[in-house]
């Protein structure tokens, strides 16, 4: 292994370790926390898989609140922002994030709060909102505030992956082991696979679907396709993958555009794009969502850019619902998902 790599996973191992042996350096909600995070730097789809267990506990009757660090956040003045009360976005995506901007606009009735002390963001949300769960997004290196149910995204290749900054890993794969279920893109087959591997006993997959184009400016508003000629762009941790699933669902992808993972579009990052696009004469300018919430409201002539909506569900859907309300069953009296909940 490479001499970095072996001293990064040490130092993340113990880490880790340290915060085991101290668990009064560990600080706790008043309300169940659900975390959502995984072993690898971007691209492993927690975002959407934040979002898709927001509406299911939403659906089944409880208050979710979603906690994000806000990364990469151009506005960090201020040290908790509350992005979305459930009913309306409430601050542009220079003060939250690209991530938390995307759940802000997705989700109705689930308020999203950011800041990077995430247990001074949920005593802030818990006071505004009477929540009655928290979603920790990207929380599983988050190991100073104390979780109730720690989910682990995870893929395939990961298994096969390495310690930064050699390879894409966060954590040593061990690290695995200190979730309670893994959430793996793929079958059902391959997350039992994956789930083996890496040594945990729950495992639930992931399947995510994407929807029909819309509209950057104004964002989420209808377009009407005449062809599916398109100049495809990206600055996600792996653009590759948007990029072949554009040509399986049938678009005729002219060209590539590659910026870097949460890049800030400028207004003549637009015009190059443009100037591209009607260079390679293409009908549609297509995106990701999370790209989307990035790009300057400025002219764009006659071309149309749009985004494609990623949407994920977590399969056997009522098999893990009934798993996740046995978890925190154990929190509060009575069944987790009968309304309001109280600490023991």
């Amino acid at each position: 292994m490479n001499l970095l790599s072996a001293a990064y996973g040490t130092g993340a191992r113990l880490r880790r370790e340290w915060y085991a042996r101290h668990p009064e350096r560990v600080r706790r909600l008043d309300r169940p926390v659900v975390s959502v995070g995984n072993l690898t730097v971007g691209g492993s789809g927690k975002t959407p898989i934040a979002a898709a267990l927001a509406t299911l506990l939403r659906d089944a009757g409880q208050r979710p609140v979603i906690l994000s660090r806000g990364y990469a956040r151009s506005d960090r003045n201020a040290p908790v922002v509350i992005v979305s009360d459930g009913a309306r976005v409430l601050e542009p995506v220079s003060r939250s994030g690209d991530e938390p901007q995307m759940l802000a606009r997705q989700l109705s009735g689930v308020p999203v709060v950011v800041g990077a002390d995430r247990h001074a963001a949920g005593r802030m949300a818990q006071s505004q909102f009477d929540c009655t769960v928290f979603i920790l997004d990207d929380g599983f290196q988050h190991v100073q505030l104390a979780r109730d149910v720690d989910l682990l995204t995870v893929s395939v290749t990961d298994l096969d992956d390495r310690l930064l900054p050699v390879g894409r890993l966060r954590e040593p794969l061990r690290a695995a082991t200190a979730a309670h279920a893994v959430l793996v893109d793929g079958t059902a087959e391959e997350a039992t696979r994956v789930a083996a591997a890496l040594k945990i006993s729950t495992a639930f997959s992931v399947t995510g679907r994407y929807g029909d184009p819309r509209s950057v400016a104004p964002f989420d508003g209808s377009i009407d396709i005449a062809h599916r000629r398109v100049l495809a762009l990206a600055g996600i941790a792996r653009p590759q993958r948007f990029f072949s699933a554009l040509r399986t669902l049938g678009w005729d992808v002219v060209r590539e555009l590659r910026f870097r993972d949460h890049h800030w579009f400028s207004a003549a990052d637009m015009e190059r794009i443009a100037a591209a696009a009607r260079a390679s004469q293409v009908d549609l300018i297509l995106t990701t969502e999370k790209d989307a919430v990035r790009m300057p409201d400025v002219s764009r002539g006659a071309l149309t850019f749009a985004y494609l909506p990623m949407r994920v569900s977590i399969e056997p859907r009522a098999a893990f619902l009934a798993w996740l309300s046995t978890r925190l069953e154990n929190w509060g009296r009575g069944s987790s998902f009968e309304g309001s909940v109280s600490r023991k």
